[in-house]
């Protein structure tokens, strides 16, 4: 219990602690919320990605002020590259930025929180099981929300099919229209080179209970990576067919892909 304490004192600069401090975290006591994060595994993962944003993605942002300073939101974005590398670039970029910073929740796909370890870490870091009901409460809490609504079948997919966006489910939709909740549309370029897999073992996965077993390099490459953040989008609550909640989806996919194109043309390398 004294461990994270001490590393925060070690690697948190007080540039960091100060930003750190002035955002809104409604945690209790003991510096947990209801869903596990905790502010010293926060700060501690944010002052040691700092170097892996900075340094080896390389990370550039466009569009992040659109993201509102508060209330409920959602972030959604394209999934890829085995890691959930792309969330939390996402997540230190709105956390770090200079106006305005919030702590973002991503939605983690089912099988990490049975990871051992991992499970933990995730959620002390800001993730949350991708749950609807986790993501109504969050929002009715006016939090920030990171969700893939390609889920594993975007986070698998093949080398390949790099940004070719997979199905897009509705679940996010009706939960912006019930809470009155912006839609950011993220587009993220650099993630798919991170971990380039050839191919899927599928009966190994089954095997093992995880969606994917991709053959893929086991390192991390350096990908230059570049975050597009689109204008809010606002749907109008009320009864509505699912026939028109998907053509609602469509319109934010569609503009998820226009973000990722434009991305593809400013990076000017891949490394």
């Amino acid at each position: 219990m004294k461990l994270r304490p001490l590393l925060r004192r070690i690697f948190v600069s007080e540039e960091l602690e100060r930003q750190y401090t002035n955002i809104a975290k409604p945690v209790g006591t003991l510096g947990y919320d209801p869903w596990g994060l905790n502010v010293d595994t926060n700060i501690v993962a944010m002052a040691l990605f700092k170097p892996i944003f900075e340094k080896y993605f390389r990370v550039e942002t466009h569009g992040i002020e659109n993201i509102p300073a508060s209330g409920p939101a959602l972030i959604v974005a394209n999934h890829s590259g085995q890691l959930p590398i792309d969330g939390v670039l996402i997540a230190y970029a709105l956390a770090t930025r200079k106006d305005s910073p919030r702590i973002p929740r991503a939605m983690i796909e089912r099988f990490f929180p049975t990871v051992p370890y991992i499970g933990n870490l995730l959620n002390q870091m800001g993730a949350v099981l991708g749950d609807p009901v986790n993501c109504a409460k969050m929002l009715g809490r006016e939090e920030a929300i990171i969700v893939f609504p390609e889920g594993v079948r975007g986070s698998g997919k093949l080398y390949r099919d790099r940004y070719q966006l997979k199905r897009f489910g509705n679940g996010f939709m009706h939960l912006a229209m019930q809470h009155n909740a912006p839609i950011i549309p993220v587009g993220v370029v650099g993630c798919e080179e991170t971990i380039p897999a050839i191919a899927n073992i599928a009966p190994l996965a089954k095997m093992l209970g995880i969606p994917y077993a991709p053959i893929a390099v086991p390192f991390i490459f350096p990908a230059k990576v570049i975050l597009n953040f689109g204008q809010p989008l606002h749907f109008e609550p009320g009864e509505i067919t699912e026939d028109e909640v998907t053509k609602r989806v469509d319109k934010v996919k569609t503009e998820v892909s226009r973000l990722i194109d434009k991305g593809l043309h400013e990076r000017k390398r891949v490394f």
